[in-house]
């Protein structure tokens, strides 16, 4: 018969075992997130790590689906390619679903909807309402965004500028290079509250026509991926963690 002590031992040594096969078995997925969407994605630089919206929703998103997130930053133009040459297996961004980009990925179900916000310097007080009202004007987008081809679209504007981060476009309006900025709601109200509320206004009066819906993309076809997603989506929405990271962030639909 084996002493009470060399029980124990076998004992802890099967526990250990046991603990780190289930360890091995907890697989990665590989989030692609942009680093300049505050408050959705972006880089904290007193750690250095990304935050926001869409990367706790990454995070709470593993954790029902049972695997570790890993999320990476990357510019915003290759988020496709990555997701398509394997180099990530999820999108979870300030990424807009939309027929074009459902042509080359698969979309979950919404995440989140909200409406794009004007800008103009503090100034201009004009109560601008839709694009007729900004005829002759130089407006600016951020490249990447699906406001872009809509916009392009519009034949009253003077000139239709593209910038590389909302910062820069905002930045602009203030210092009076630009007339008229279009961007996402949340991320465009950060950008004023942060850093340029006494040199650009949000129009509170314009009525949006570009309601963005969020949601994560996976890799065309694979729809094991989609279905673990979507299941673990409903249970973030049912148990109210995705309500919770929405007051947190301070993004209302």
């Amino acid at each position: 018969m084996l002493k009470p002590s060399l029980k124990s031992l076998f004992v802890s040594v099967a526990i250990a075992l046991s603990l780190s096969g289930v360890q091995a078995q907890t697989s990665t997925i590989k989030v692609g997130a942009t680093p300049t969407a505050v408050p959705f994605n972006f880089l904290n630089p007193k750690t250095n790590t990304l935050e926001g919206v869409m990367v706790d929703v990454a995070q709470a998103l593993s954790q029902e689906m049972g695997v570790n997130a890993e999320v990476t930053g990357m510019p915003f133009a290759t988020l496709i390619p990555s997701l398509q040459t394997k180099k990530i297996d999820m999108i979870s961004s300030a990424f807009a679903k939309t027929p074009a980009r459902a042509e080359v990925v698969d979309f979950s179900d919404i995440v989140l909807t909200y409406k794009e916000a004007l800008l103009v310097p503090i100034k201009d007080t004009t109560p601008y309402r839709n694009y007729d009202d900004l005829n002759g004007k130089v407006v600016g987008v951020m490249m990447g965004t699906s406001y872009v081809e809509p916009l392009k679209e519009v034949k009253g504007f003077k000139e239709l500028k593209m910038y590389d981060t909302m910062a820069d476009l905002v930045r602009d309006i203030a210092l009076g290079r630009l007339e008229a900025g279009f961007g996402d709601g949340p991320v465009v109200a950060y950008q004023v509250k942060a850093s340029a509320a006494d040199k650009v206004r949000l129009v509170d009066t314009y009525e949006s026509l570009m309601p963005t819906e969020i949601s994560i993309a996976v890799r065309k076809g694979d729809t094991e991926s989609l279905e673990k997603v979507n299941a673990a989506l409903e249970k973030i929405k049912q148990n109210g963690s995705l309500e919770a990271i929405l007051k947190k962030w301070d993004v209302s639909q």
